[in-house]
């Protein structure tokens, strides 16, 4: 099978795909939230009020889970905040539903 010139600009991102895809399978025992991001998210989404700190708290956890809100215009809003959301969510479910109420 030939090398096709069309595969080349692909490689680095499917290194980078498969680097993260090992790196991934490698931290399970890792924890993503704080317990006070667990605890200010689990009252955001009791429909408690916002507050300040609640609002920093939950853009910490999207900064983690990769959304950069400081880029303007950015192309890819509001696809790549609702994708930090979900990761967000998952991390939730995952590390947050054991934590002891505050």
């Amino acid at each position: 099978m030939k090398n096709s010139p069309w595969m080349w600009p692909m490689l680095p991102t499917l290194v980078l795909l498969l680097a993260g895809c090992a790196a991934g399978s490698m931290s399970q025992n890792v924890t993503h939230l704080s317990a006070l991001q667990c605890r200010d998210l689990a009252e955001l989404r009791n429909n408690a009020p916002p507050t300040p700190e609640r609002n920093r708290s939950e853009l910490a956890a999207l900064r983690k889970a990769g959304y950069d809100p400081s880029i303007r215009f950015d192309p890819y809003y509001p696809e790549d905040l609702q994708a930090a959301q979900r990761q967000v969510d998952r991390w939730f479910q995952a590390e947050c539903q054991q934590a002891p109420p505050a």
